[in-house]
C-alpha cells in the first residue's frame, strides 16, 4: 500500500469520498487499525485522559506526544499521522518551531494545534518551513478552563460567523486539513462548504469530509460521561476487527454520525 498524503483527503474530498480516522497511541493498535483499513490516526492530547488518567489534557507534554507518535508511525508506517501540539507548546515561535520539530521527527506527517484567526501567523510560519498544519475549531479542549466545560460550540448566529471567520483566515494562512468539534449540523455544513481543505468532524454530524473519533469512544472502553456524538462499535461488532470496519464503512456510507449523535 503507498502512504497516505494530504494530497489524498484533498482528493476524496474533490469526489465526495467520505474517510474514518481514529487515534492511536500505541504500536499494537496503530498496526491493526492500519491493517484493517484506518489511513488517517492522530496521536492526540486525548491521552492524557485516556492512557495517563488526567481530569483534562493540559498536562500532556510535547515529550508524551513524541513518544506516541513514534509507537504509531512503526505499527502504522503508511498512514497519514498527525500529532497533537499539546497545551502551550505553540506560545512563542521558537518554542512552536521546537515543538514541531520534535514531532516530526518522531514520525509525524502534519501537527495539530488548536484555535482561531489569532493562530493564523503561528500556521503561516509554520508551513513556510515545511511544517503541515491542521487547524481545530469549535470545542477545543485545551480551552476547557475558558469554556467552563465541554460544550458544544457555534450555537448563536454570531459564534457560528466567528467560527467560519477563522476556519477561512486559518486555511488563508496555510492550514491543510481541519477539525471541527461539536458544532451544530448547520454550522459543519457552512464551514465544510466554504473550505476547500478537508474537513474532519468529531461531533460535527455526518456533512464534513471525514470524521474521527477517539478510540477508546469507538469501542465502548470509555469511564464515565460518554459524549453525545460517540457510538460503540465493539458492541454490535463483537469484534475488534469488525468494529472497525464497520466504523470504516458506516463513515464512508454517511450512515455514521446519525441524527442522533449531531447537534442541532
Amino acid at each position: 500500500m503507498k502512504p497516505t498524503t494530504i494530497s489524498h483527503l484533498r482528493q476524496w474530498k474533490a469526489s465526495g469520498r467520505k474517510f474514518a480516522a481514529l487515534t492511536a497511541y500505541d504500536f499494537s493498535f496503530a498496526r491493526l487499525f492500519a491493517n484493517e483499513g484506518v489511513q488517517v490516526m492522530l496521536i492526540g492530547d486525548s491521552l492524557g485522559m485516556t492512557v495517563q488518567g488526567h481530569e483534562s489534557t493540559l498536562p500532556v507534554t510535547v515529550a508524551d506526544i513524541a513518544y506516541h507518535t513514534a509507537a504509531v508511525r512503526r505499527g502504522a508506517p503508511q498512514a497519514l499521522v498527525m500529532a497533537d501540539l499539546p497545551f502551550m507548546s505553540y506560545s512563542t515561535p521558537q518554542q512552536t518551531f521546537d515543538s514541531a520539530a520534535q514531532l516530526m521527527r518522531a514520525g509525524a506527517n502534519i501537527v495539530k494545534l488548536e484555535g482561531g484567526e489569532w493562530l493564523a501567523e503561528t500556521v503561516r510560519m509554520l508551513t513556510e518551513r515545511a511544517v503541515p498544519v491542521c487547524g481545530h475549531l469549535g470545542l477545543t479542549p485545551q480551552s476547557v478552563n475558558i469554556f467552563g466545560g465541554y460544550k458544544v460550540q457555534g450555537r448563536d448566529e454570531a459564534a457560528a460567523e466567528r467560527l467560519l471567520a477563522d476556519a477561512l483566515a486559518l486555511e488563508a494562512a496555510g492550514a491543510q486539513l481541519m477539525v471541527l468539534e461539536c458544532v451544530p449540523v448547520a454550522l459543519a455544513q457552512r464551514i465544510t462548504e466554504a473550505l476547500a481543505i478537508p474537513v474532519i468532524g468529531i461531533g460535527a454530524s455526518n456533512v464534513t469530509n471525514g470524521q474521527i473519533l477517539v478510540m477508546h469512544d469507538a469501542f465502548g472502553i470509555t469511564g464515565g460521561h460518554i459524549p453525545k456524538f460517540a457510538k460503540n462499535f465493539l458492541a454490535e461488532a463483537g469484534d475488534i476487527r469488525t468494529a472497525i470496519r464497520h466504523y470504516i464503512g458506516e463513515v464512508e456510507a454517511g450512515t455514521y454520525p446519525a441524527a442522533e449523535h449531531s447537534f442541532q
